[in-house]
């Protein structure tokens, strides 16, 4: 990603709704649905700023990855010790079969080959272990914001199925998410494009805004893998190394 996507990040990741609504997405969907083992041994992968990490770590202990020197460097700071420098699907720096939990969020369409990345993230999984990834979904909602996070791609349900069978995962989950806000975001990026906007969606909003999509936003929850949702921004999967 561009250095400045970077850097607001790291500025709004603790306050802005769509970070702090999608941590509580995604910790409910780990206790509720992943269920690591006690002490898990926990490996995200891409990192950014390192803003899942002290999530992560209520489930055990964690290890990082992040291609950006900017990025790696304060996520570094976050975790306490050295992040990983790692540019997928090269993940030889780490030990086969040793993971019980790889979290994957919002990476996969930032690489080239999304195949052969999530063939080397099964290979770094103890058998029974999981992979929790997360990705934008629907390419007709590319935009500016897509261009600005260097992203190659949006994917449909049926992509992220296909590379996950093809890897050999089981599929525990494939679900929309952000769908709530969904019609609000549709209609953003729509108007976007018509008015040729050219730059990144992802300043915070006035505070009374942001709070309120919070609230919008984490109300998906207690939702998630218990009532079909047909469409999001997003999507998320729980996949699964047989075994």
């Amino acid at each position: 990603m561009d250095a400045a996507v970077f850097e607001r990040m790291a500025q709004s990741d603790a306050d802005h709704w769509w970070f702090t609504a999608r941590r509580q997405i995604l910790e409910t969907v780990l206790r509720r649905i992943v269920r690591p083992p006690q002490d898990a041994a926990i490996l995200e992968v891409g990192c950014g700023t390192g803003h899942n990490l002290e999530m992560l770590g209520r489930f055990g202990h964690v290890q990082a990855t992040e291609l950006d020197d900017w990025a790696r460097d304060l996520s570094s700071k976050r975790l306490g010790r050295p992040v990983e420098r790692a540019a997928l699907p090269d993940l030889s720096m780490f030990k086969r079969d040793s993971f019980d939990l790889v979290a994957l969020l919002d990476v996969l369409e930032h690489v080239e080959d999304d195949a052969g990345s999530l063939a080397a993230i099964f290979q770094l999984l103890k058998p029974g272990g999981k992979l929790l990834v997360t990705v934008p979904a629907n390419p007709w909602m590319w935009s500016a914001h897509d261009v600005a996070h260097h992203h190659h791609r949006r994917y449909r349900k049926r992509e992220i199925k296909r590379l996950a069978l093809a890897a050999g995962y089981e599929i525990e989950l494939l679900s929309p998410f952000n769908s709530f806000l969904f019609p609000l975001a549709a209609a953003a990026r729509i108007a976007g494009k018509v008015a040729g906007k050219e730059s990144a969606d992802d300043a915070p909003p006035p505070a009374p805004v942001n709070r309120l999509l919070r609230a919008i936003f984490a109300a998906e929850a207690p939702v998630i893998g218990r009532l079909p949702l047909p469409f999001g921004v997003s999507l998320i999967a729980v996949l699964r190394r047989p075994g």
